[in-house]
């Protein structure tokens, strides 16, 4: 790469030498004014990142290539790179790139400007060729510049394009449109064209750092949000594993229910991020069972009345927790009727049908399959006709008809079943991190 940077910047001197015009430098103060823009706009630039700065200097530059010529443009680059690397005392492996682009990119423009040779009195026909002009040896300086840094960092050049050029586009433009009129106005006031550049550069590199600080904000709240969903995951699959701890059927069980309501949501034509919530909800819809005592967790005997009263709270108690875990609203609103029967006489809430969210009612229809089928050590599993025949008889009344008879197709069509004496299954269904990771990111956004 040296080596191929010495001889661009040989060939651009050459270029320099060959394109060398004394005309080109009359009014030479005009380009002592150029200069002093730049080296201004210079000691005000700002770092995007640690190896790349934004300076409103090239909008000097633009204006000697059209105003004054090739060597002119690029003398000035020249002399302003030479000048940063004094102010900065500071020697790096992208000084000899800098050098190059400087020299190289004012001198393409200035010949492209001498190639068409549109007067600068030709108004909107000037006009046109500055702007382009600069639209042009803008995306070759930041090729030159930005190329050999993502070259010698091995990072993507095509990233390092949309975070840093693309977003800068807007401001650019109005970089142009201001070059643009500053050359056309330049021959008939002169000068005075030239000293408003200097108030209107600032204004200019604030509003360039402003559009940048802010993609910056908004790259950085996207890191937290990923890290925060991971958190967020980390919480619930911990809560999960702790519940399989305590009580290890109830958690084979939340996981059963997980894989059979995806299934479901699948089958009835949701969308992935729908999906997801499906598989989510699931996994999470017994988590409220940690407030049941052992005696009720456990309980090898039938209920009582004061037993059913605590198990009916265990819909709100989860929704409750999951609901403080940020963007996992949907999924609580979900725990919360997941237990709630189509002819309203579930709970908490008494919920009517049309009231009980589509996922809940598909918990509902997983939770009763499982119940009768899973082989535990707390009760007979039946076989899965005898399942099947139970679910249609209730049907309309505890169970959404729609939703039995998609579960039904399902279960003729291909094996869906979930192991619950070994953890393998179980296991399997923890792997869903990365769909909630998904879920989670997208719900915080």
């Amino acid at each position: 790469m040296p080596a191929a940077e010495v001889a661009l910047l040989g060939a651009s001197l050459i270029g320099i030498c060959l394109a060398w015009r004394a005309s080109d430098w009359q009014p030479f103060g005009l380009w002592l004014l150029l200069l002093i823009v730049a080296l201004a706009s210079d000691f005000l630039a700002f770092n995007v990142t640690s190896n790349s700065r934004i300076s409103a200097s090239f909008i000097a530059i633009v204006l000697a290539m059209a105003l004054l010529g090739p060597a002119p443009a690029a003398m000035l680059g020249l002399v302003t790179t030479f000048a940063d690397v004094v102010r900065r005392r500071s020697l790096n492996d992208y000084i000899l790139a800098d050098f190059t682009a400087w020299a190289l990119f004012p001198l393409a423009g200035g010949l492209l400007v001498r190639a068409v040779g549109v007067p600068p009195g030709q108004g909107i026909n000037f006009g046109l060729l500055v702007f382009a002009v600069f639209g042009v040896t803008n995306l070759l300086n930041f090729v030159l510049v930005v190329g050999p840094r993502c070259l010698r960092s091995q990072s993507s050049f095509p990233l390092a394009f949309r975070t840093m050029f693309i977003p800068v586009l807007p401001s650019a433009a109005l970089a142009g449109a201001l070059a643009v009129a500053t050359a056309l106005t330049y021959n008939q006031v002169g000068f005075a064209a030239l000293t408003s550049l200097l108030i209107v550069l600032v204004l200019f590199q604030v509003l360039t750092r402003e559009l940048l600080l802010s993609q910056q904000r908004a790259t950085e709240l996207e890191a937290r949000t990923e890290q925060l969903g991971a958190l967020q995951v980390g919480v619930l699959a911990t809560l999960i594993q702790t519940l399989a701890l305590r009580d290890r059927m109830t958690a084979r069980h939340s996981a059963a229910v997980a894989r059979y309501t995806k299934s479901i949501a699948q089958e009835m034509g949701l969308d992935e991020d729908q999906q997801d919530l499906a598989h989510t909800a699931g996994l999470l819809h017994d988590i409220g069972k940690f407030i049941f005592p052992d005696n009720i967790l456990f309980a090898d005997r039938k209920l009582t009345e004061a037993d059913w009263e605590i198990v009916k709270k265990h819909p709100a108690q989860g929704a409750r927790l999951v609901r403080r875990v940020d963007g996992y609203g949907p999924v609580a609103d979900i725990i919360l009727a997941h237990h709630e029967r189509i002819d309203g006489k579930g709970y908490p809430n008494n919920l009517p049908a049309e009231k009980i969210p589509l996922i809940s009612r598909m918990i509902s229809v997983a939770d009763t399959f499982d119940v009768m089928t899973a082989r535990d050590s707390y009760r007979r599993p039946v076989p899965r006709s005898e399942a099947i025949a139970e679910l249609r008889r209730v049907s309309g009344t505890q169970l959404d008809g729609d939703v039995v008879e998609a579960f039904i197709r399902l279960l003729d069509r291909k094996e869906l079943a979930f192991q619950h004496t070994t953890d393998s299954d179980f296991e399997a269904e923890l792997g869903f991190k990365a769909r909630v990771a998904r879920f989670a990111s997208r719900r915080a956004a």
